[in-house]
């Protein structure tokens, strides 16, 4: 595996006693355990099975790995986490359950037919800490989210939840309900001595909807009461707000024509001016604000970059009391052949074949802090080009049209007795030629077999039309995929229509 020093260590002047820890946030794009106890369809038997289950673990792991040299972060944030439906009437002991497993790896005990039912039953967070111990990422402390299977006010079923990974001792934990979303996990840590506050939440989906906005903006202010009440007894409260905010950090100014009021900006008051921190008005900065704006972005919808995971950090991990962030540690996990395909973007989940691939639709967003003794809250850091931008209403396109097609499969270069739908040429680039099959949508016949083909964008697509309309067949580059257990070839470009004809 190809390893990326500026991920596995971050190089700092530290003072005497300094001791530097690492914070990752990851989206694991649910991650569940294969019970055949499931809300979500893509997680039932038929299409999802305990090598699918192991290979999620396996690649979840690979990606955590790159940190401190394969010793892993000291705190994760993870969402999108199986909500056990069938829960245990007492807490998981996750120190016997990983004494119970030694001896083998998750995969084998996974795809034991003989596996017992004790170990069935056992919730999706601690196969996840025994696949990280698998890796030799050891001494965690698990904090899952503290909610219970059921249903939400809006009806829907609860079937995911955050949990919280932590090398620290945990002092405290509250879960607070949030309606109609994931509960937000408030744990506190005890860090050499210093109690660190962190945050894990995952507000309701749909950026762009102005709807689920108002639902977002309750989570937010339900958010903002507790921060007000850590703020009143200590205003430097060292505190880490990190998960999936469903929502993006310039969000007033990207949707200004819809939404008047936003959870992140006007709610929370998440800004890019680092420096009013040493003020007595604001108390949060969003570490997206770190990086230039061409750089931002740890997720795409319809060709553009979005940014719903975040961190952000009290103004009390800017003096010299306690913890310290890092400045200009904040980063996104971007590993090529790895985890993000040709164009810098994603490489989703997906169940197809025996064992599945792929990792998650979001990248992991990390941040490097570390402790100090100088117990001086009225003292600031220094600080390398300190962000003052307010914030602004930029949207980063996703670029296809530079990707290299000369090296996309030609059929006649697939072995004769290969199975395209194995999952071993998922992800690839095909110059896909054939005829068009009668149906509302465009597919193709090719290789044999019928295939949906999707373009991204409705010009992409009003192309694909046309060529189906004038030629009654095909020719285009598509990079194979599935999606909901359908195989597919998606077009990310409108040059990928007219690369296939030539």
């Amino acid at each position: 595996m190809r390893l990326w020093p500026w991920v596995l260590c971050f190089g700092v002047a530290t003072g005497v006693g300094a001791s530097p820890f690492t914070v990752v946030i990851y989206n694991v794009e649910n991650l569940f355990y294969a019970d055949e106890v499931a809300i979500y369809d893509d997680y039932q038997a038929d299409r999802y099975t305990p090598a699918h289950f192991a290979t999620k673990l396996e690649n979840i792991a690979e990606i955590v790995a790159v940190f401190d040299g394969g010793r892993g972060p000291d705190v994760i944030l993870f969402q999108e986490i199986e909500l056990d439906q069938t829960p245990a009437e007492e807490p998981t002991d996750f120190e016997a359950v990983l004494a119970k497993l030694a001896g083998k790896a998750a995969r084998e005990w996974l795809e034991d037919p003989a596996l017992d039912g004790a170990r069935r039953t056992l919730p999706a967070e601690a196969w996840l800490l025994k696949a990280l111990a698998d890796r030799g990422m050891t001494g965690y402390h698990v904090v899952p989210g503290g909610e219970r299977a059921g249903q939400r006010g809006d009806g829907g079923g609860r079937a995911i939840h955050c949990v919280t990974f932590s090398r620290f001792p945990v002092t405290r934990v509250a879960s607070h309900p949030s309606l109609n979303a994931r509960n937000l996990l408030e744990t506190e840590l005890d860090v050499g001595g210093h109690p660190l506050i962190v945050f894990n939440l995952h507000w309701r989906s749909g950026a762009g909807n102005a709807t689920t906005e108002e639902i977002r903006i309750q989570s937010a202010e339900m958010l903002r009461a507790r921060l007000e009440e850590i703020f009143a007894q200590d205003r430097n409260a060292d505190v880490i707000l990190g998960g999936d905010f469903n929502s993006h950090y310039n969000q007033s100014q990207r949707y200004r024509a819809t939404m008047k009021r936003t959870a992140v900006n006007t709610v929370l008051w998440s800004h890019g001016n680092e420096l009013a921190l040493r003020g007595r008005e604001r108390d949060l900065y969003n570490l997206w604000f770190e990086l230039p704006p061409e750089q931002r972005g740890s997720d795409t919808f319809q060709g553009e970059w979005g940014t719903l995971m975040h961190i952000m950090v009290s103004r009390g991990l800017y003096d010299r009391r306690g913890v310290q962030y890092q400045d200009n540690s904040f980063g996104v996990v971007r590993m090529p052949g790895l985890n993000v395909d040709a164009a810098g973007a994603p490489i989703r989940w997906n169940a197809s074949g025996e064992r599945g691939m792929g990792y998650s639709d979001h990248l992991p967003i990390y941040a490097h802090f570390l402790t100090v003794e100088d117990n001086a809250p009225d003292r600031w850091i220094e600080l390398q080009r300190p962000s003052e931008t307010e914030s602004d209403g930029f949207i980063r396109p996703v670029s296809y049209a530079a990707v290299d097609l000369s090296r996309a499969v030609r059929l006649a270069d697939v072995p004769t007795r290969a199975k395209l739908r194995d999952g071993s040429w998922s992800g690839k680039f095909f110059v896909v030629e054939g005829p068009s099959v009668e149906h509302q949508y465009p597919r193709v016949k090719f290789a044999g077999d019928e295939w949906e083909i999707y373009g991204t964008t409705r010009e992409i697509r009003a192309l694909l039309y046309a060529q189906r309309d004038e030629r009654q067949a095909f020719r285009f580059v598509g990079e194979l995929g599935t999606y909901r257990g359908r195989w597919q070839f998606v077009v990310r470009d409108v040059s990928w229509i007219t690369a296939g004809t030539e």
